[in-house]
């Protein structure tokens, strides 16, 4: 494949053309094929030698690709991303002349993929020199796919065998992909709809289904719906390959957070085995109640948290810690009357800074109403009252 020459690479194209072998002619558009490394394929004007092999339908996607070939290997990759472009727009058209089939919908997986990766290599290029602001080649790379995305949605008259709404999946977790990285998740709220619209939502790739979960999941934390965030990461690390360790540990960076929330710690052998690290000190502190720590592993891994988009999901995480360390400060008293001096000696020998006593009657009460302690506050004598059974109900339990 890598010494191909260019009749012989349009006639397989042809071939496959003739058979609607979508896979093997969306290898021939790949990157990740061989055919790419063919110098005799590297060709700058391409279009005569297309037209004169390659039925018209194709031409324009074909032609394309071998110029976009020749700017990588030009190492020119604004140029290639700009050419990608043109074949992504080329291949929608392609689908609109083929109606009443999918057979190609591997094509333009191939050439959407193809597109969202030169995107990111071109954004870096002009992002350097200027050119252009972090993203925008992303978000024009989006408008190109948004052309495919209609032309999947649009075919709803065709049976559900031939429809090109089995694309709409893929399409949906390139935009996802792209609006995580440019942070628009805004924009995510169509694409989610689109999908659960779909009377077959449940039956694609298992593959596309733990990604599409992945990033739902991700958009349900930041909305603070921690529920559904925790079903859909749960969904996606249950299903995720067991030696896909490095998308497994991906998924639990978010998992871990959100079903620490909801009051499951995991188990320091999960941690372990996927070098999590960074969130074990985040758990031992939670456990024990020990704030200080937890103020201190927020800072100690700050640029991990903020790059990865939790650290202000960890910083809920100090109300379970300070609930741990109450709980601490009532066993020792011996009582179920504490006085709230108590408390805020706690938190001042946890190196929590200005909190008095109003500041921790405060804290206390949101204990109280969101079922974190059982009691009530006593405002004249300045003291909580906590039940004499179950005083600080059970919120914690280990998973994995």
């Amino acid at each position: 494949m890598a010494t191909m020459t260019l009749n012989d690479y349009l006639q397989r194209v042809q071939g496959t053309l003739y058979h609607q072998n979508g896979e093997v002619l969306s290898d021939l558009i790949s990157f990740r094929d061989p055919h790419v490394m063919s110098s005799r394929l590297m060709v700058e004007k391409p279009e005569r030698d297309v037209e004169r092999c390659v039925d018209p339908s194709i031409a324009e996607v074909i032609a394309g690709h071998l110029r976009a070939v020749w700017a990588i290997a030009e190492r020119n990759r604004v140029e290639a991303w700009r050419i990608q472009m043109v074949v992504v727009q080329a291949v929608s058209r392609f689908m609109t002349e083929c109606k009443e089939e999918n057979w190609m919908l591997p094509v333009m997986y191939t050439a959407c993929l193809d597109l969202r990766l030169f995107a990111l290599g071109a954004d870096e290029d002009l992002t350097k020199t200027g050119a252009k602001k972090p993203g925008e080649t992303l978000e024009k790379a989006a408008e190109a796919l948004m052309s495919c995305f209609r032309v999947c949605a649009a075919d709803t008259r065709t049976g559900e065998d031939c429809t090109k709404r089995w694309g709409l999946l893929y399409l949906v977790n390139q935009f996802f992909k792209i609006y995580f990285k440019i942070n628009k998740l805004n924009l995510c709220k169509p694409m989610i709809r689109a999908i659960e619209a779909l009377s077959f939502k449940d039956r694609f790739s298992l593959s596309q289904l733990i990604t599409y979960k992945y990033y739902t999941g991700r958009k349900d934390m930041f909305d603070s719906d921690f529920k559904s965030a925790d079903a859909t990461l749960s969904f996606a690390f249950q299903r995720c390959h067991r030696r896909s360790r490095k998308n497994k540990r991906r998924i639990l960076i978010y998992l871990i957070p959100v079903k620490m929330l909801r009051g499951y710690l995991p188990k320091t052998s999960l941690l372990e085995r996927y070098n999590l690290g960074e969130l074990s000190g985040i758990v031992g502190a939670v456990r024990t109640g020990n704030v200080r720590q937890l103020s201190e592993t927020l800072v100690k891994h700050e640029a991990f948290f903020i790059s990865a988009g939790i650290y202000l999901i960890l910083e809920k995480l100090k109300v379970l810690a300070f609930r741990n360390l109450f709980k601490k400060v009532y066993l020792l008293s011996g009582t179920h009357q504490i006085d709230v001096a108590m408390f805020v000696q706690s938190l001042a020998w946890m190196q929590v800074e200005d909190v008095d006593v109003e500041e921790t009657e405060c804290i206390l009460a949101n204990m109280i109403n969101d079922g974190r302690i059982k009691g009530y506050l006593s405002h004249a004598h300045c003291k909580l009252v906590v039940s004499k059974k179950d005083a600080f109900p059970p919120l914690t339990a280990s998973f994995c």
